[in-house]
């Protein structure tokens, strides 16, 4: 999960060498910390929030194979 969010980031910003993802495991939930640049940010997000609702749904089907809840946070 963590390699899918950083590929998908890195092809939307303009700075990939800035985006890191960082995996907590809290049971069968999974949080992914995205990690942008300031100016990438807005790219990531996307207008009224619909690029990362559509990361986050992808994410969410990836992780639906293998029986796990991916959250996916923007910092």
């Amino acid at each position: 999960m963590k390699e899918l969010v950083e590929v998908i980031a890195k092809a939307l910003v303009d700075h990939p060498e800035e985006v890191s993802v960082n995996e907590k495991n809290e049971g069968r939930t999974i949080v992914l910390e995205l990690h942008v640049a300031e100016g990438d940010m807005g790219k990531v997000i996307g207008k009224q929030g619909r690029i990362a609702k559509a990361i986050r749904s992808v994410v969410k089907a990836a992780a639906a194979k293998e029986d796990k809840k991916v959250v996916v946070d923007i910092m």
